[in-house]
């Protein structure tokens, strides 16, 4: 399947064409974008830091649209987290990476030769990639793969139920602003972690795709008071509302030394749907090496949510996940 066919035009499907065919016309559709979208920009937004208990510059009283920050030289570094034990890069098992077809905008369905789709709150989520190894400038052909667990806390390809499945996981490349943008679900809170979303960001799509260390591995946390806006409005999310109450931004094991520059801005409502936008300011490759990147040892007792108590309990993810 093509992963082209599917972005943001509600064609059917195109039969899957191979990989190679998939870089072939993702260049020459970035080199027409690039002639083609001079002066296209993200407006640009306060971008404060945030405690956990606000929408971290962005309200959810309405249906506005979160936005992304300009160009900062400024722009705090990303810090290197761990990738936890459900990747699906090939570090640890299943590698989602080589398929055709995970280059793609809307990760809430499965592809290739998977069918289904993750039910939950309908989200947008931008990111936007500033290279500071150049002053901060926009990370123009940066390829950002991102995944995130779905609404009862599982992680598809690893998690029981789910293994048969590799939605909410997907390549894009950053336009000449540096941004990526999916069409998603609200992750739940599963137990022992605060609510997150995983990304990795790579130098160049073919780098991502040949399976390259990442240059950057990192997380983004959630605010409290949309998660809990979330976990209220959808039954889906049910054991999210205890485990939530469980844990917090400060005593989350990947978020607790600090979350200022992973904490996104999140606008909408659960009830129209929820736009998260964060800047990432990547670093060298050599800089971010070795500060937690591992991705963790493969799940035991089928993952989050796979039983034993909300979220999952005994035999749930290791610490990172």
């Amino acid at each position: 399947m093509s992963p082209f066919a599917r972005r943001g035009t509600g064609d059917a499907h195109e039969h899957d064409l191979g990989l190679a065919h998939d870089l072939r016309v993702m260049s020459r559709r970035r080199a027409f974008y690039l002639m083609g979208a001079a002066g296209a920009g993200i407006a640009a937004a306060a971008c404060s830091t945030a405690d956990e208990g606000s929408t971290a510059g962005g309200s959810t009283a309405g249906g506005s649209t979160a936005e992304v920050a300009t160009t900062d030289s400024a722009t705090a570094t990303m810090p290197q987290e761990t990738a936890g034990p459900y990747p699906g890069d090939g570090s640890n098992g299943p590698n989602v990476l080589i398929e055709s077809g995970v280059v793609r905008s809307d990760l809430t369905s499965s592809f290739g030769a998977y069918s289904g789709v993750a039910q939950g709150v309908v989200t947008t989520l931008r990111l936007r990639m500033l290279d500071l190894t150049r002053d901060g400038a926009a990370g123009a052909g940066m390829a950002v793969y991102v995944w995130h667990c779905d609404r009862s806390g599982k992680y598809s390809l690893y998690s029981d139920g789910v293994t048969d499945q590799n939605y909410l996981r997907g390549v894009q490349v950053a336009d000449d602003t540096g941004t990526v943008t999916y069409t998603t679900i609200f992750p739940a809170c599963y137990d022992g972690r605060w609510p997150h979303i995983h990304f990795e960001v790579f130098d160049s799509l073919e780098s991502a795709v040949a399976g390259d260390n990442a240059r950057l591995t990192s997380q983004i946390a959630l605010p409290q008071q949309i998660c809990e806006q979330v976990y209220a409005h959808d039954s889906g999310y049910s054991r999210s509302v205890s485990n939530l109450s469980g844990v917090s931004l400060a005593s989350d094991n990947v978020f607790g030394d600090g979350w200022d520059a992973e904490l996104a801005a999140v606008t909408g409502t659960p009830a129209t749907g929820l736009d998260i936008a964060l800047t990432v300011g990547v670093a060298a490759k050599s800089a971010n090496a070795g500060s937690g990147n591992a991705p963790g040892r493969p799940p035991g007792g089928g993952g989050p949510g796979s039983g034993g108590g909300p979220g999952g309990g005994p035999g749930g993810p290791p610490p990172g996940r």
